[in-house]
């Protein structure tokens, strides 16, 4: 036995030091003494010399640079330059445009929760609150989302002058510019709670405050474009729209076939240099009312009147509306959702170089300015939308479930209803907390590229699943359309959220792990920088020190994955209370997993990677509910960590660690190289999946914080309007739950009299009236059961309408042309 005791100890030193991720020189002076100590208590002689020899032969050449560098680090630098995937100037400049927040933690294996506990909690200024309790909650009693959706196609002339009145398309808008110069967290507030009213209305709001000239201006315009443009966006004298997408180029920017050629023309009565512009746009929101176009094309300059270039790249451009040989299309009509929406069209349409963004000194330069700002519109408006969609679904079903009664029993208490009411519960806590978190991290200053595609791929996902259980559980309320329906129109336009700035499926597949794997990882994108670097000298002495970082952190990452494995990640330290410390230890696990996986991955397929998109998307999974799951801690620390909460977190973490699981374990048992994949299973699940969905139990509780007025209930509503007005049948149907709830014991006392007399009334009021007359309930009771049944009645009935109402105003049109015709 004494002669295993100095090779177990020597590789108990070696885990502990691989767990906390101890320095070389660290690991060998304890190992070192560790081996002394075992000798001295012990130990066999010749074992601890072998293992010390073992020690100082893995430790000599690793601890002197003069070894290392020639005889370790210049071959794998050559290996490594030759299996380095080549890396596009589009790719490079998409990697370089956004910053690394706490997402950069994640991919570390060992988060450092205080850099996300320590951010500031989210909060509003005095005059962005103000504006979301005055003229945003009036714009919302406004609303009437059945006259816009199917009687005008369109927003009514008051809407469209309240909005441009009350600068809603300059809230982005610096205030020296006339604008309201709101955050991006506002911006997020303001979206998400006009999308709890209309889906029109916010989309309207949102894309002048998301990518767009504005957005673009602030950040490169010159000075006179900012000078003459921002307060004419700001007030609405101009209503911008971007042409980004075409029919040859949809979400591959990169491909744009529109072009523009420098040439000589005339504008404003002088012959200036500018550039010839054809092109060909479609689903530009906004088009069919925009004066100002936006527009993205690729510039050539064949005579070289600008320069030596002839391909100078993909630049932007401000297009006036009436300018010569530009066609605004007929609108598109998405899934009976009427925002402005359509295609635009040019054929040598000429500008000068002055309308270029930015000026002549920003031509070819338009990749990286959308990418830059893409980040912060995509953080913003569609995950906006979703989260006041889900959190409004989660309120008013949660009430009508308890107002809807069947079998004499709330719908709300049958298991399956539950399971349905616990979704859009764990549902809309996750998006509320998400796309908080992106917006939050605009508003700190930071270009979130990976945690904006994160947000808008989950918040679009889940918001879209809100929507199918609230449709579901209303049944026939949620089919029939007209002014009582709060649901129809959301439920058909969800699908538009899921395919516009990039469709799910590419974003899913492509973007988050392909993106995150590069510029998340605490070395890969050192490396490559490195292995490019144009000094011989500087280059390898650069590249051993990112490469030897980046092998302890991978052995790190698989000691750390197989040890949390092996003990439930139940040991380690982590922050929290008694109740979410258990949490942080699981995404502690998950994150080593996610580091070790990535790493792997990347070294043995290399440039293929990207093309193993099941393998990137089911990764990009991983690393997209660790972020999840860490927004939601965030939001129930800075909430004060009520108890009341704990359901709705309870379920919507197990959730997000229950996907991390499904999608680990397919990575794992799809790996390309099946060896390496069984290898990786033994470190990852140890013991096999552990994680199980949320309980029937924890789905119980959370779906009864929907049926009953409580602060949690309360939380989960802030920021959308439930307003109890003529235009808000939701606001309406929420407004009624503390009344029924209260009425309920009576109304179970009424029915047992009822069914055990042999009274021979069939009217409900004649009923009340011997309820009186017989004592079961009191004057003031038959009040509240009459006040029950009006409730029960507006929340439960449905519109209907005559024949002609549904008929479109092009049946009438065609009536009239033909009856002219008919009559020439």
């Amino acid at each position: 036995m004494s002669i295993a005791i100095p090779f177990l100890v020597l590789l108990v030193v070696s885990l502990a030091a691989a767990y906390h991720r101890l320095r070389l020189a660290v690991w060998v002076a304890i190992g070192a003494t560790a081996l002394v100590a075992a000798w001295l208590l012990g130990a066999s002689t010749v074992a601890s010399i072998v293992a010390g020899a073992l020690l100082a032969l893995a430790a000599i050449p690793l601890l002197l640079p003069a070894i290392r560098l020639p005889l370790i680090t210049a071959p794998l630098l050559k290996f490594y330059t030759r299996i380095l995937p080549p890396l596009s100037e589009t790719e490079r400049v998409a990697l370089e445009a956004g910053t690394v927040g706490f997402e950069g933690e994640l991919f570390s294996g060992k988060p450092d929760w205080n850099a996300l506990l320590s951010q500031p909690k989210p909060t509003l200024r005095e005059d962005e609150q103000a504006f979301l309790d005055g003229p945003v909650e009036e714009l919302c009693a406004m609303v009437n989302d059945w006259e816009i959706t199917h009687v005008r196609a369109d927003l009514p002339p008051e809407l469209w002058d309240f909005i441009k009145k009350n600068k809603f398309f300059g809230m982005i808008v610096p205030k020296e510019y006339g604008g309201l110069g709101f955050t991006a967290l506002a911006n997020h507030k303001v979206i998400q709670k006009l999308a709890a009213v209309s889906s029109v209305v916010s989309s309207t709001v949102g894309v002048p405050n998301s990518l767009g000239p504005a957005e673009l201006l602030m950040h490169y315009g010159t000075q006179e474009q900012k000078d003459y443009y921002l307060p004419r966006l700001a007030d609405g004298r101009e209503v911008p729209c971007f042409g980004l997408t075409g029919p040859w180029a949809g979400s591959d920017a990169t491909s744009i076939p529109d072009y523009g050629i420098v040439c000589m023309g005339d504008w404003n009565g002088a012959r200036v240099v500018g550039v010839k512009l054809t092109f060909d746009k479609r689903y530009i929101t906004l088009a069919p009312v925009a004066s100002l176009i936006g527009l993205a094309f690729r510039m050539y300059d064949p005579d070289g009147l600008i320069g030596d270039k002839r391909d100078i790249g993909i630049t932007l451009a401000l297009v006036p509306r009436d300018t010569d040989g530009v066609e605004i299309g007929r609108r598109h009509f998405p899934l009976n959702s009427p925002f402005q929406n359509g295609p635009i069209h040019g054929k040598e349409v000429f500008i000068p170089l002055s309308q270029l963004i930015g000026g002549e000194a920003y031509a070819g330069k338009g990749w990286q300015m959308l990418v830059e700002c893409l980040s912060i519109g995509r953080s913003i408006t569609l995950p906006s939308t979703a989260s006041g969609g889900a959190k409004m679904a989660a309120v008013v079903t949660g009430a009508y479930a308890r107002i809807r009664k069947q079998f004499g029993l709330s719908i709300g208490r049958f298991e399956g209803v539950e399971e349905a009411l616990a979704r859009i519960a764990g549902n809309a806590y996750a998006a509320s907390a998400l796309s908080e978190a992106s917006a939050a991290a605009v508003a700190r200053g930071e270009l979130p590229a990976v945690p904006s595609t994160i947000s808008k791929y989950h918040c679009t996902e889940m918001g879209r699943e809100a929507a199918k259980d609230a449709m579901d559980i209303h049944g026939g309320k949620g089919i029939i359309l007209g002014p009582k329906n709060y649901l129809g129109r959301g439920w058909q336009a969800s699908p538009i959220a899921i395919t516009v700035e990039g469709a799910n499926i590419m974003t899913r597949s492509l973007m988050i792990f392909g993106q995150g794997a590069i510029l998340c990882h605490p070395w890969v994108l050192k490396e490559m920088k490195a292995a490019t670097l144009p000094d011989p000298g500087e280059r390898l002495r650069e590249f051993d020190r990112n490469l030897f970082g980046h092998i302890g952190f991978a052995i790190s990452n698989a000691v750390r994955s197989w040890w949390f494995g092996l003990t439930g990640a139940r040991i380690g330290s982590a922050p929290g209370d008694t109740y979410t410390r258990r949490y942080y230890r699981k995404l502690n696990r998950y994150s080593a997993a996610l580091a070790l996986m990535a790493d792997t991955s990347m070294l043995l397929l290399g440039g293929k990677l990207k093309f193993k998109e099941s393998l990137s998307g089911r990764l990009g999974d991983v690393l997209s509910h660790l972020y999840i799951a860490s927004a939601m801690l965030k939001r129930y620390e800075d909430e004060g960590r009520p108890a009341s909460d704990q359901p709705l977190l309870a379920w919507s973490f197990h959730n997000s660690v229950h996907k991390m699981e499904i999608a680990l374990s397919s990575a794992l048992r799809n790996f390309p190289i099946r060896p390496v994949g069984w290898l990786l299973w033994m470190l990852v699940f140890p013991w096999g999946r552990r994680a199980q969905a949320p309980s029937d139990r924890l789905g119980h509780k959370t779906a009864a914080l929907l049926m009953s007025p409580n602060d949690a209930r309360d939380r989960l509503a802030r920021g959308i309007f439930l307003t109890p007005c003529a235009n808000n049948p939701a606001g309406r149907i929420a407004s009624y739950l503390p009344q029924v709830v209260l009425a309920e014991p009576v109304e179970r006392k009424f029915l047992k009299a009822l069914k055990n007399s042999d009274i021979e009334a069939l009217d409900f009021a004649a009923q009340l009236d011997e309820g009186v007359r017989e004592g079961w309930i009191t004057a003031e009771e038959r009040k509240q059961l009459e006040a029950l049944r009006e409730m029960t009645i507006d929340a439960i009935s449905v519109d209907d309408f005559e024949a002609w109402e549904l008929r479109s105003a092009g049946y009438y049109s065609d009536r009239i042309e033909a009856a002219r015709r008919d009559a020439a």
